[in-house]
């Protein structure tokens, strides 16, 4: 059995050093509330108020380190609250997306593009992509032993040396399935 964890990401988002100076004041970094599922990255201390044409989001979890851009990561859910229509994407895949205002404790910024629903992937570690016969980009079947069990098709795979072993599925998926984050799910194609 090809079984691998499950992490459920609730809605955050990932600033530039730019943002994060705009909405926290010149010279601010973020700072490490606890360490994530891959390593390095980590739910940071700080958030921040989303809002879109028709609602919003306050206390939105930044995670870190800070990126290169900005990019807001929400459920087709959530998207329905903003009033905006973001594609379903890879995380970092943001030209043509939607558009959101943040606001933080001491500044604003609107962004034109960022937005996504994050397509469903399973982070592997080189050596566990090798051992499951998987390779980058690749397109898998996956079963969710949830309380409603789902089969999710179309999870991409996603390999690195720098990975750890994770299914990333949205809150929307999870709920739907009744999983819930330390589940496992099986690779059954």
């Amino acid at each position: 059995m090809k079984s691998v964890p499950v992490g459920v990401s609730a809605r955050h988002i990932h600033l530039s050093q730019e943002h994060v100076e705009l909405l926290f004041g010149k010279g601010a970094e973020l700072t490490v509330m606890k360490p994530l599922s891959q390593p390095g990255q980590y739910a940071a201390n700080e958030t921040v108020e989303v809002i879109g044409p028709k609602g919003g989001f306050p206390k939105v979890r930044i995670l870190g380190p800070a990126r290169k851009r900005t990019q807001l990561e929400v459920s087709r859910t959530d998207a329905f609250t903003l009033g905006i229509n973001p594609p379903v994407r890879e995380s970092g895949n943001i030209a043509g997306s939607a558009g959101i205002t943040i606001k933080g404790p001491v500044g604003q910024v609107t962004i034109e593009e960022g937005v996504i629903v994050a397509a469903r992937h399973i982070h592997f570690h080189t050596s566990d992509a090798e051992r499951f016969g998987v390779t980058d980009k690749q397109r898998l079947s996956v079963r969710l032993q949830g309380e409603r069990g789902l089969v999710l098709d179309n999870v991409i795979a996603r390999v690195s040396p720098e990975f750890a072993l994770d299914l990333h599925i949205d809150t929307d998926e999870a709920n739907a399935a009744g999983a819930k984050t330390g589940d496992t799910a099986e690779i059954i194609g």
